[in-house]
């Protein structure tokens, strides 16, 4: 016999003299009782269960962070470090190095905090590290439009044959000027870079300017590095890219706007 139904008779034992109790009765109400026992148990489980779900994410937050981790299907970051110099870097020979995007006022200057981006004319214009055989190198892309053109001759006239030396002007050596088609002309010569003592001190470098027929201007430097109390590296033994190499990229109409 259950406690329910030995409580329950005793009970009516008690109420002796008052109207009988069928057995069926006791039982039933024990029933009855079980089945609300039961019922409050099953409230308090839910309310321990939903009252878990509310402390857990309020305990969270006060739990360390853990790490997070780059999902495998996230895209891998382009070569170079930037969109620019990936692009570059299609353009460019196979085996010229390890190319990456940088920033000289970062590099040497030193700026802190970074001065903003200055305007961009060409989609590619910017400067570039190449890192090849323990060195570190460096290209630039200029493209400058004919007013900016004007601006920094300040008035003075358009040097036609920039292989022919002006007054107060260092000789450029192994200097070929080239007449293309669409009016176009490529002047391409070396640069020595020896200025005299000064910080950075550039290495020697290939330099290449192309003039447009309305007037614009592409230019890139080729250079083999420089020296300074911080360097991201030593200099190539050459620029990074040959003669050949810098005048096949200057034909690339991927540096030029609208290409």
């Amino acid at each position: 016999m259950s406690d329910d139904v030995r409580e329950l008779l005793g009970r009516a034992a008690e109420d002796a003299g008052r109207p009988v109790i069928s057995t069926e009765a006791v039982y039933a109400k024990a029933a009855r009782v079980r089945w609300r026992r039961r019922a409050a148990v099953s409230a308090g489980a839910v309310c321990t269960v939903a009252l878990g779900a509310f402390v857990v994410p309020q305990l969270s937050s006060f739990a360390p962070e853990a790490p997070r981790t780059a999902s495998v299907a996230a895209p891998a970051k382009p070569p170079g470090g930037t969109e620019r110099a990936a692009r570059l870097v299609q353009l460019l020979p196979g085996g010229i190095g390890a190319v990456e995007e940088v920033s000289f006022a970062d590099i040497i200057k030193h700026a802190s905090p970074l001065p903003p981006e200055p305007p961009r004319t060409g989609p590619l214009d910017g400067q570039y590290a190449v890192r090849r055989d323990g060195g570190v190198g460096y290209l630039t892309v200029d493209v400058s439009d004919a007013k900016a053109v004007e601006r920094k001759l300040g008035g003075s006239p358009r040097v036609k044959d920039l292989c022919k030396q002006g007054n107060g002007e260092r000789a450029r050596t192994e200097c070929v000027r080239e007449k293309l088609p669409g009016g176009r002309v490529l002047t391409i010569w070396s640069d020595a870079m020896d200025y005299g003592d000064g910080t950075p001190q550039w290495g020697p470098e290939l330099t290449a300017r192309l003039v447009l027929a309305d007037g614009s201007e592409l230019a890139v430097r080729d250079s083999t590095g420089f020296e300074a109390d911080i360097v991201q590296g030593p200099l190539l033994k050459t620029p990074p890219l040959t003669r050949a190499q810098l005048h096949a990229l200057m034909l690339r109409p991927e540096l030029l706007p609208g290409k």
